[in-house]
């Protein structure tokens, strides 16, 4: 099993970490795509709780690859070095759990009692690109989760961990071990740490005309002109603001 240092050597700020709690993936994605990032949206992957839900954390990755039929057996689990098991115990306080399953979802990647014990250690959020059991206890959870489906196969008949704190593919979208992970109802962008403090700043500043453009075509404004933007709406809009 490779394994790296659980903590990241750069950690998310925490003036960038609010602004991406008031953002949405869809203005994020917007802002990644205008940098020339194109692929940052972890594909068929949603949230499984009930609520809405907002995720922000930096990846702490599991890798998996194909399982084999003699050496994942249900004993492998009784090997205190399993990498699922590993991973969920030394998963660092306010990091995501992301699993690499290759987008099979033909066999879960966790159930409600590993679930329950990445919640009780404070884990910002489990993703992953395959299915998990125990679906309606795991919809009835604080902790933000997102996955593939439900799924009852226990993960051995289809996924063999291998690595912790690698790079890994989730939902067809690279992931670093410390990227910032943001998820809500519609699903999860991949931010790389590095562009994190200037894509929350501007996610901040979006987030603002965004709600002052759905005011005004509430109202019966047109879009053309409206957004993106004319000179003249945008003056409008500073005249706005700093009338509040």
């Amino acid at each position: 099993m490779g394994i790296s240092e659980g903590a990241p050597k750069q950690t998310l700020s925490s003036t960038a970490k609010a602004g991406l709690m008031r953002a949405s993936t869809a203005s994020l994605h917007t802002i990644l795509f205008k940098r020339g990032l194109r692929n940052t949206y972890i594909q068929g992957v949603g949230k499984i709780n009930s609520g809405s839900v907002k995720m922000v954390g930096q990846a702490f990755t599991l890798r998996y690859i194909p399982a084999r039929e003699d050496i994942d057996t249900v004993a492998a689990f009784r090997d205190p070095k399993h990498p699922q098991r590993v991973a969920v115990e030394s998963v660092p306080e306010g990091m995501v759990l992301v699993s690499d399953c290759r987008q099979d979802a033909s066999a879960a990647s966790a159930g409600s009692i590993l679930l329950n014990r990445l919640e009780y250690r404070n884990c910002a959020g489990f993703v992953s690109d395959a299915g998990i059991r125990d679906s309606k206890d795991a919809a009835a959870m604080n902790m933000p989760i997102f996955c593939a489906k439900a799924s009852a196969p226990t993960n051995l008949t289809k996924h063999h961990g291998v690595d912790i704190q690698v790079p890994i593919g989730c939902g067809g979208v690279a992931v670093f071990p410390g990227d910032v992970l943001v998820g809500d109802d519609d699903g999860i962008i991949v931010i790389p740490l590095e562009l994190a403090d200037e894509v929350a700043e501007e996610a901040v500043k979006m987030e603002a005309f965004e709600d002052y453009v759905l005011e005004k075509v509430r109202t019966g404004t047109p879009v053309i002109g409206l957004y993106p933007p004319s000179e003249d709406a945008q003056a409008e809009y500073k005249r706005h603001m700093e009338s509040r």
